[in-house]
């Protein structure tokens, strides 16, 4: 009679169980470093409410798509907020055009990046006709805007 009540309850209220459960997106597919994550490869896996992370994770999955994996990320487990990153438009090293406009004045200069940058960062540039480090501003086209804050 007791595994009849159970196997009633299981069917009957399926919502109830639900209740008690989170769902986190996670990878279908191994992720490697570099990888642009896609919508296709994330799906939905539920944990019990009690279920805690060894870190934050993230719990939607527009939150990761879009985004760069920074370190392998293995089908079936949560995905931690710190192991995906915004995709890179500039990189370190990389020659980069610079630009300052102010008042209709516009200067362009050619500047190696001190770090990589993802849009709207401010990073330090040298410039390599005279390895000044400046401060600018990752535009959405790659390159850098100095001055002009």
């Amino acid at each position: 009679m007791r595994s009849l009540l159970l196997l009633a309850l299981l069917v009957l209220a399926p919502a109830a169980f639900a209740a008690d459960e989170m769902m986190l997106p996670v990878p279908t597919v191994t992720i490697y470093p570099g990888d642009t994550i896609k919508e296709s490869m994330l799906r939905l896996q539920a944990y019990p409410q009690t279920f805690r992370a060894r870190a934050a994770v993230i719990d939607a999955p527009l939150a990761m798509v879009g985004r760069t994996a920074r370190r392998m990320l293995l089908p079936g487990e949560p995905v931690p907020v710190n192991a995906v990153d915004d995709p890179r438009l500039v990189s370190r090293g990389a020659p980069t055009q610079m630009i300052f406009e102010e008042n209709g004045l516009v200067i362009t200069a050619v500047g190696s990046p001190l770090q990589n940058g993802g849009l709207g960062e401010t990073i330090r540039v040298r410039n390599t006709d005279t390895n000044r480090i400046v401060l600018g501003t990752v535009m959405a086209d790659g390159r850098i805007k100095i001055g002009g804050f």
